[in-house]
Formats: structure tokens, C-alpha cells, sequence
């Protein structure tokens, strides 16, 4: 009966090692899926102002500004900077992408037609100026989901606080870093961030 009750106590434990075994194997896997998962923009498209698609992928090889944009804002003046900076860095793989949004007391509250207008005849703006998108809430766009998920960026949660908030992505399509809307376009963060 010893010997019995010795065999059972071995089986018990070598069965416990094994399940032990099983899970811990399971839990690795998934960590490794997590740390290995980093998005890059390349899979997105989106429409400009004038409803033409706009597919990221032909920005491979660039770094690449994304920022929200509005009309009516304190901040709107950024559009000149934005428009500088695009200006003396476009030829060194370097574009602004924008996208006018209203989730911020309603201050971009034109059609693109309107914006479009308003940023040609207010500041020349001649880079790259998507259709009017919503970047938070329920009906936030999926491109602004990709930018503040970390399970899709692989960076970082973040959420757009204000209009002219800047995502920084890099030439392989990834995203590097968040500016808060109030720090300038032509920051030497940013130039520097550009330049290296």
C-alpha cells in the first residue's frame, strides 16, 4: 500500500510539473507577440482634401510629421511654421502631413473645400492636406487608432489633447515620438529630430 501511495505522490507531482510547464510555455508566447508587433503607417489610406486616396506607403523612406489642424484655433498660426519647416526640409525626405479635425470646440468647423481655401489663402500651405477626420472619440479614424494604440504602434498609448499635436514617424514607417500642440513646428527638438 506504501509503495502505491509513493508511485501515486510521483505521478501527482511529475502531472503538476508538466501543467506547470504547459502554462508557463503559453505565457511566453504571448509576451513574445506582444514585444515583436510594431505597426507601421505604411499599411493605411486615407483621402485629401480634394477626396483623391492617399495611400502612406509612397512616403516610405521619409520621416513623415502628422499633425491635426485647425481653423479657429489659438494655435492655427502654426500653419505657417508647419509651412516653413516643410519648406526647408522637403527635400531631405522630409513631408507634413495634416489633418483638419472639429473635436476641439468646434474649431474647424468648415467643409474641405473651406479648409482647403482657408489654408491656401491664409498661408500657402503646400504639403500634403488630408479630408477632414475625427482624431478621438467613438468615430475616431483609424490612422489616429494606429498613431495612439500602443497595441498598433508598438510605442506608445497616447491620446491628441489639442489641435496641432505632432506625430513624428520614422523612415521605416513607425511612429517615434509624440509633441504636445504647444511646442512649435520649428522646435530644435524637432529640426534636430529632421536633421538626424
Amino acid at each position: 500500500m506504501k509503495k502505491l501511495i509513493a508511485v501515486f505522490s510521483i505521478l501527482l507531482l511529475v502531472s503538476s510539473c508538466k501543467s506547470e510547464k504547459k502554462e508557463k510555455k503559453v505565457i511566453d508566447k504571448d509576451e513574445l507577440k506582444k514585444e515583436v508587433v510594431k505597426g507601421n503607417i505604411y499599411d493605411y489610406k486615407v483621402f485629401n482634401l480634394v477626396g483623391k486616396e492617399f495611400d502612406f506607403s509612397v512616403l516610405k523612406g521619409k520621416k513623415v510629421m502628422i499633425v491635426n489642424t485647425a481653423s479657429k484655433c489659438g494655435l492655427t498660426p502654426q500653419y505657417k511654421q508647419l509651412q516653413e519647416l516643410y519648406n526647408n526640409y522637403k527635400e531631405n525626405d522630409f513631408v507634413i502631413v495634416g489633418f483638419p479635425a472639429n473635436n476641439f470646440m468646434s474649431q474647424e468647423p468648415g467643409t474641405n473645400e473651406e479648409i482647403a481655401a482657408f489654408c491656401q489663402e491664409n498661408y500657402g500651405v503646400t504639403f500634403p492636406m488630408m479630408s477632414k477626420i475625427s482624431v478621438k472619440g467613438k468615430d475616431m479614424h483609424e490612422i489616429y487608432k494606429f498613431l495612439t494604440e500602443k497595441q498598433l504602434n508598438g510605442v506608445e498609448d497616447s491620446q491628441v489633447s489639442w489641435n496641432f499635436q505632432k506625430y513624428l514617424i520614422n523612415e521605416s514607417g513607425e511612429l517615434e515620438r509624440v509633441v504636445s500642440p504647444q511646442t512649435l513646428p520649428n522646435d530644435e527638438s524637432i529640426i534636430n529630430w529632421i536633421k538626424g
